[in-house]
């Protein structure tokens, strides 16, 4: 997983928000570079796929790009920036659906992995895989990019009180999950 968003990250990025809507392009340009990662990061956690991350991530760029200089609180960056590609995965999530029905088993067993790295991340993403998509986004999002649970019930549409049980269902399966691993490791 990645690092925590730190409050030194958030005032920079809303410093270099603030600069993009008074007109600085190369501030746009710095955002983007900061942001792309984390957001290709988590486009493909959800998919699975890297070509559909990459789209979706394009996709959300553009939305990003289009909508920011009326974006009035440059606080609500992450939280926004996560909600336009939280659309956009889902989006594809029921392209993908409506795919699979429509095809084979055979054609998904066709389909493309990244090769893992370690047995310990084989088994994170293991863990991640075996989650609802809901509680897969609400896991990413807080462990993976730090948001809030109020950032999170921002991204997904979802009731405060809903990303927190997101969230906990998340944390006791994934513990489970790896506990279950731990425990087949060690017979």
């Amino acid at each position: 997983m990645s690092m925590r968003y730190s409050d030194t990250d958030r005032i920079y990025d809303e410093l270099l928000l603030t600069r993009i809507q008074a007109g600085d392009r190369r501030a746009g340009e710095r955002l983007a570079a900061r942001w792309h990662p984390r957001l290709m990061r988590t486009a493909y956690r959800l998919l699975r796929d890297e070509e559909q991350a990459r789209v979706a991530v394009q996709e959300a760029w553009s939305g990003i790009c289009k909508g920011w200089r009326r974006l009035r609180n440059p606080s609500r960056f992450p939280a926004w920036a996560y909600t336009i590609l939280h659309r956009k995965c889902a989006d594809q999530i029921g392209r993908n659906r409506k795919h699979r029905s429509l095809h084979t088993v055979a054609a998904e067993d066709a389909e493309l992995s990244v090769a893992p790295r370690g047995e310990d991340k084989v088994t994170i993403d293991q863990a991640f895989d075996s989650l609802s998509d809901d509680h897969r986004t609400a896991a990413l999002l807080y462990f993976g990019e730090g948001l809030t649970i109020k950032e999170i019930a921002e991204v997904t549409g979802a009731a405060i009180g809903t990303a927190k049980s997101r969230l906990f269902h998340a944390r006791r399966q994934l513990k489970a999950a790896l506990d279950d691993e731990h425990n087949e490791g060690d017979m």
